[in-house]
């Protein structure tokens, strides 16, 4: 059983991860992987290939689900399923279907790979994964890098990027985080402020280092009440003194990381809307986002888009895409609430 089980990896529980989880996608009931896999062969095996069920199987199960059924289909076929979709597949519809049969933690380490991978490095991916994940989906996103791909997540961001974007994403990747404490600790939080005014928008230039080491190192309920305090000493809010302060792929980094630690799930709300502004889509946004956050947090992003643009998320993948995509994204989402 090496094929499949090479690729699909142990299935890794989140441990120590105390963030809520709000999933699009959870278990099927009266879940049968040796029904799905005989849906799965015949979808594959039909002239012209039955895309809606793949879908319909697929989108609708969770990892560990969708993990057996690739264990069934080899058992019953001889084959692995993965080569077997990526035969039948094609376009953006391959590239949902592929991604869900990694984990969460996989799929977030290859996308990341794919960024700083050969000729040049896609800033904007690799800013939005490494500032966007908690410190406990980090640890297991170094831990499956490593074994996908023999590589130290850490080393390969250090050869990919220079100067304090660099020491930015390094002492994210480091996860020094502070767990949440119960306790609240106002002094702390005052001198915290303090420090990140005096280390900017008080002075000329900014001492980044002071801002990377409060923001990779504190828990982030202690920087939520940061950024409340520091407006009481900076006629600026963070978001504001970071457009002020510092420029380019470092701004942005800071900026995906005050975003997310103010509201994650609208961060990653605005950012669909961005990657469907214009006519069409950036699909590969769309796909990283829905495909990642499905199984974590995509019912809260879709209320957040809703709250935030007057539309659903749904509405809006029905207005920017089409074909069998669309119909795997709108199922990755779920019903409007």
């Amino acid at each position: 059983m090496a094929m499949v089980s090479d690729f699909l990896g142990q299935l890794s529980l989140n441990i120590g991860n105390n963030e809520p989880t709000y999933p699009t996608v959870v278990p099927v009931v009266d879940f049968d992987p040796d029904r799905d896999a005989a849906r799965i062969e015949t979808a594959i095996k039909t002239k012209g290939v039955d895309e809606q069920t793949i879908i319909d199987v697929l989108t609708k199960r969770t990892y560990s689900q969708r993990r057996e059924i690739a264990f069934a289909y080899e058992r019953r076929v001889k084959k692995d399923m993965i080569t077997a979709l990526k035969g039948a597949l094609s376009g953006s519809l391959e590239s949902v279907i592929l991604g869900l049969m990694k984990s969460t933690a996989q799929f977030d380490a290859s996308e990341i790979r794919g960024s700083i991978k050969g000729l040049g490095t896609d800033e904007e991916t690799l800013i939005e994964l490494v500032c966007s994940r908690s410190s406990a989906e980090l640890v297991e996103i170094k831990q499956v890098y490593k074994e996908l791909f023999k590589k130290e997540l850490e080393k390969d961001v250090a050869g990919d990027t220079s100067g304090n974007f660099a020491k930015l994403l390094l002492a994210l990747v480091q996860t020094k985080r502070a767990e949440p404490s119960s306790v609240v600790d106002y002094e702390k939080i005052d001198d915290d402020a303090r420090k990140l005014y005096d280390a900017g928008v008080k002075i000329r230039g900014t001492d980044v280092a002071t801002w990377i080491s409060i923001m990779s190192e504190r828990s982030v309920p202690h920087l939520q009440k940061v950024f409340q305090r520091y407006k009481s000493y900076s006629p600026y809010d963070m978001q504001e003194s970071i457009m002020k302060e510092v420029k380019g792929d470092l701004q942005r980094s800071f900026l995906v990381l005050v975003q997310s630690f103010e509201n994650k799930q609208l961060y990653f709300a605005n950012r669909l809307h961005e990657a469907m502004k214009s006519k069409g889509a950036k699909e590969k946004v769309v796909t990283r986002i829905i495909v990642s956050r499905c199984e974590v947090d995509l019912k809260k992003i879709c209320s957040e888009y809703k709250t935030q643009y007057g539309q659903s998320l749904q509405k809006t993948i029905l207005e920017h895409t089409k074909g069998d995509y669309q119909k795997a994204l709108l199922s990755l989402c779920g019903p409007e609430e």
